[in-house]
């Protein structure tokens, strides 16, 4: 979502992780398809300090004790579920507030897209 709703000249949003798995859950892949996203190719990818050089920010989700730091980055936390293994309704919930949660931030960061 960030990507699509971001100004490219303020922003922009990599996604990574400390344990990604072999592949995006397929139970993510048929949500996001469903707004317009499609995630069929996309691979995890692990968060290294070279991937975190000079970032501003960064977005946890719910790693609690477990999130990395990065040195200069502001940090938030987001509480939220993985996905992995749940219905498809708590995944449309969890990629919803995922939705709300990027809109927010855009906007009060002053990040989004004009014209």
């Amino acid at each position: 979502f960030f990507n699509a709703m971001a100004d490219p000249q303020k922003a922009r949003a990599v996604s990574a992780g400390t344990h990604p798995g072999e592949r995006v859950h397929p139970e993510v892949v048929s949500v996001m398809r469903e707004v317009g996203i499609d995630l069929a190719n996309a691979r995890p990818q692990k968060l290294t300090a070279h991937l975190a050089k000079g970032v501003h920010l960064m977005v946890t989700m719910g790693c609690g004790d477990e999130c990395p730091v990065v040195p200069g980055a502001k940090r938030a936390d987001w509480p939220l579920p993985d996905p992995k293994g749940r219905p498809v309704e708590e995944v449309r919930r969890i990629r919803d507030e995922i939705r709300e949660r990027v809109a927010g931030l855009i906007a009060a960061e002053g990040w989004k897209r004009t014209g």
